[in-house]
């Protein structure tokens, strides 16, 4: 009888509500990249004179206008139809990728409804051309890149740098990787690899790496990291893995490292590559999401082909200071305030604005 009561009430409010007067933010719940952008996107719509409307609401409304902030949350079998005015971040999914069945299932589920989205995000050519495939109006496509808030990270004074290893436990003279990404399979430990993220090539790099640098530590962050972490104890590298409580604390890691690397065979993004950028910390990609557009090799950043640990563990070896004055150009071009325009054209005609 109470949840009938819920339900009721819930429908009385929102039948008030003028058509496409409120935005609908719909996550995966699981505290990581998804979310994150999620509550920037939140800033960015009350800024721009959005009313962000309660995700518990969803349901029980109808007219209004709901961004789900990944595809894989979206395109869901059997598909249903939603009330709703709808738009969808689409950051990868290769199909026929092996091992990643969702891949295929969404943009199955996009071909065969994409009339029924108002608008989708990309975050890079690779993904737009994905999504264009499926037939759907390019007008409905927007590129906006994953950003940055600018306001939580910076270069680190010498100081600061001997500050953050000293709490990480690191040497204060090692050669300091980092590697902040998800790259095992679910949510726990993450012993099964997940190889769109390269874990593999990561270890491999990593392994020719303390061959030229001796003096090599990794930190890692994020969760499910266990097949790395195996890889390096494997290898006797040493390392520290701090999970953090909250994003914002981020940019302490950032301050302890010499490089960044991404390893991935596929991304969206990655955040870690703005991150470093921001941070003024030297970064070695590859060949991969935003990170191919956004980094020009050799000026503020370098990238590699994509499973070319060999390339990974040279660049990283010889990675100095020489691009990070254009690194954080880049990052402050791309940080969430930057980003206010797109945002604004991309609500234009989708959900009311100010």
């Amino acid at each position: 009888m109470r949840t009938l009561a819920k339900r009721a009430v819930a429908a009385t409010v929102t039948r008030r509500w003028p058509p496409h007067s409120r935005l609908f933010l719909v996550g995966e719940g699981a505290g990581w990249v998804i979310d994150h952008e999620l509550a920037a996107l939140a800033r960015i719509a009350e800024q721009l004179g959005v009313r962000l409307a309660d995700r518990r609401l969803l349901t029980a409304a109808s007219g209004q206008a709901a961004f789900f902030g990944s595809q894989f949350t979206l395109f869901q079998d059997p598909w249903r139809p939603w009330p709703h005015a709808l738009a969808t971040a689409y950051f990868h999914g290769r199909p026929g990728t092996p091992g990643m069945r969702e891949f295929d299932d969404s943009y199955r589920l996009l071909r065969a409804h994409h009339e029924e989205l108002a608008r989708v995000q990309v975050t890079h050519e690779e993904a737009r051309e994905l999504v264009l495939s499926s037939g759907i109006d390019p007008a409905k496509v927007f590129t906006i890149r994953i950003g940055i808030d600018l306001s939580l990270f910076a270069p680190p004074t010498p100081g600061a740098r001997t500050a953050a290893r000293a709490g990480l436990g690191l040497p204060r003279d090692a050669f300091v990787v980092g590697s902040f990404h998800k790259d095992g399979v679910g949510w726990g430990e993450g012993t099964e690899p997940k190889l769109i993220k390269g874990p593999d090539v990561l270890v491999e790099a990593l392994r020719q790496l303390r061959e030229r640098r001796p003096e090599l530590h990794v930190l890692l962050s994020g969760p499910a990291r266990g097949y790395v972490r195996e890889g390096l104890e494997r290898l006797g590298i040493p390392y520290v893995h701090r999970r953090l409580e909250h994003y914002e604390e981020i940019g302490a890691l950032y301050a302890a490292l010499d490089a960044y690397v991404v390893p991935s065979r596929q991304e969206g993004g990655p955040k870690g590559v703005l991150e470093a950028m921001a941070s003024g910390i030297p970064l070695v990609s590859t060949r991969v999401g935003q990170a191919t557009e956004l980094i020009r090799d050799g000026e503020n950043g370098w990238l590699v082909d994509v499973g070319d640990a060999e390339a990974l563990a040279e660049r990283l070896a010889h990675a100095d200071r020489s691009t990070v004055a254009a690194g954080l150009e880049t990052a402050r071009a791309n940080s969430y305030d930057a980003q206010v325009p797109l945002w604004l054209a991309f609500f234009d005609g989708f959900v009311a604005h100010a």
